[in-house]
């Protein structure tokens, strides 16, 4: 199966952020996610639960906008 007849649908994934700093706020991982046909970006932060000390990212989501084109 060549690379454009791939099915993307409901599928997605996550990569480390290398422009991620100690001590900033930018997420630990970035992405994107293919939900019924519909682009979204994402975003992954290491977090540890404070009551259990559980380690887990945090996600945030947020739709794909499409890019306007320049007027003439």
């Amino acid at each position: 199966m060549s690379e454009q007849e791939y099915d993307n649908t409901n599928r997605g994934a996550m990569f480390v952020n290398s422009y991620k700093e100690d001590g900033d706020n930018r997420p630990d991982f970035t992405g994107q996610l293919d939900v019924e046909g519909v682009e979204y970006k994402i975003a992954g932060w290491k977090r540890t639960s404070e009551k259990k000390g559980t380690r887990f990212i945090s996600l945030s989501i947020d739709k794909k906008e499409e890019k306007e084109e320049a007027p003439f």
